[in-house]
């Protein structure tokens, strides 16, 4: 959750919100905060590896609304996979004396490439090393914050160079994708001690511990560097953020903690997708081959992640993905904050924290599909034909082939008994 986005989406950040990019980026949090709260009592009462998954069949049922949101949910993984090898390549690109469209989609590729390989040699590496990379990830960020700060004009945050309020809100919602993570705490609820008071706790400490680093990500970077300067190197504003404090050596410094961000998100979140097409694949949701295994590695599921995610991160621009990204997530976000107030008396929950999370979600996701549908057409027909995928896949595979997978898990119980 911490890193790979706010590389990404500073600079559109930046270029939407001006003055208010840290505004933005809390508007944004307010939501995940929010969400949160609808996770972290799922979490509780339902806990179960499938994590979103689970919450959105207990509430809506095993059904073909439940499949498609499901479906959504893999889909919505691969296309952070492609904000984030857009990201490394975005930065990479600053290691080469003349950078290239060539040069761009080779870094991509590699980007992605490289975690495939490591997720298929060892599972076990990814989850053991993550804990070291974030570590000097969020080291790195406290760094910039705090060598920056001596350095900022508070004039460039006054509301005179602020967007207008709506302008702020929309810029907040593209980049919302920057808090897509902490939703996967659900999915280690099995593995957490006492989870009724832990939890709740990873939930809420983790979302708000990243909403202010990114606040103060926000502030360093947009009271530090002229505008003009952050726009002209938007894909990697955070690196440009770091010179005035910490010069040249700066500069290196964060193009690599960037590199090391993202790959690592991208390792983890092929790790973790993986691990949900094996889980839906079970269910009879995708293909039966993508549950198939060796040594405990869905290697068929890494591969098409692999696949689909370099043709994504390869053909459609950073601006388009961050878009297409948050709107995935706060479609799915609103989806189960529904969810959770549909099964309130269940897991025992505010029903009025629930409805304004919500109205709020669902708002934001309303306020970025009117903006992208004025601004951004594409992002906008990307965005619709995953949702049509997703529910054509499941209409066509699902009915189909999931109808016999059951018809014979049912002959096999009835035989064995």
């Amino acid at each position: 959750m911490v890193g790979g986005g706010i590389f990404a989406v500073l600079g559109e950040a930046v270029s939407l919100a001006h003055g208010a990019t840290a505004i933005a980026f809390l508007f944004a949090g307010i939501i995940a905060l929010l969400t949160s709260y609808a996770y972290a009592k799922l979490s509780v009462h339902f806990q179960n590896r499938g994590g979103t998954v689970v919450f959105i069949d207990q509430a809506f049922g095993h059904n073909l609304f439940s499949s498609s949101v499901n479906l959504m949910l893999w889909l919505s993984y691969l296309i952070t996979i492609a904000l984030y090898a857009s990201a490394f390549a975005a930065y990479g690109q600053t290691f080469f004396p003349q950078p290239s469209t060539f040069i761009h989609h080779a870094l991509i590729t590699t980007a992605i490439l490289l975690p495939t390989l490591i997720n298929l040699i060892s599972a076990s590496f990814v989850s053991k090393s993550e804990t070291i990379i974030v570590v000097t990830k969020v080291s790195l960020l406290i760094l910039i914050i705090v060598s920056g700060l001596f350095y900022v004009d508070t004039n460039k945050l006054s509301p005179s160079h602020w967007e207008s309020p709506l302008g702020i809100i929309t810029a907040g919602m593209i980049i919302f994708v920057a808090y897509e993570g902490f939703e996967l705490i659900a999915n280690a609820a099995e593995d957490i001690k006492n989870p009724a008071k832990n939890l709740p706790k990873a939930f809420y400490s983790a979302t708000l511990i990243v909403i202010a680093l990114y606040i103060l990500i926000s502030v360093v970077t947009v009271g530090v560097v002229p505008e003009e300067q952050l726009m002209q190197a938007k894909d990697y504003a955070l690196a440009i953020a770091a010179k005035p404090a910490l010069g040249d050596i700066g500069f290196t410094i964060v193009a690599i903690a960037a590199l090391l961000s993202t790959f690592s998100a991208i390792n983890a979140t092929i790790y973790g997708n993986a691990r949900l097409g094996y889980f839906l694949a079970q269910e009879g949701e995708l293909p039966k081959k993508l549950s198939l295994q060796r040594r405990d590695i869905p290697s068929i599921d890494v591969w098409v992640i692999a696949i689909l995610s370099i043709i994504i991160a390869n053909s459609i621009s950073l601006t388009e993905i961050a878009i297409i990204g948050s709107a995935g997530f706060l479609l799915i976000f609103t989806i189960v904050n529904f969810a959770a107030l549909r099964l309130a008396t269940t897991i025992a929950a505010n029903k009025v924290i629930l409805l304004i999370a919500f109205v709020f979600s669902g708002a934001a996701l309303a306020t970025l599909l009117h903006y992208t549908y004025t601004t951004n057409p594409k992002a906008i027909i990307v965005f619709f034909s995953f949702i049509v995928i997703s529910i054509g896949f499941e209409l066509i595979y699902g009915r189909w082939v999931r109808g016999h997978f059951f018809h014979r898990q049912y002959q096999d119980k009835s035989s064995n008994q």
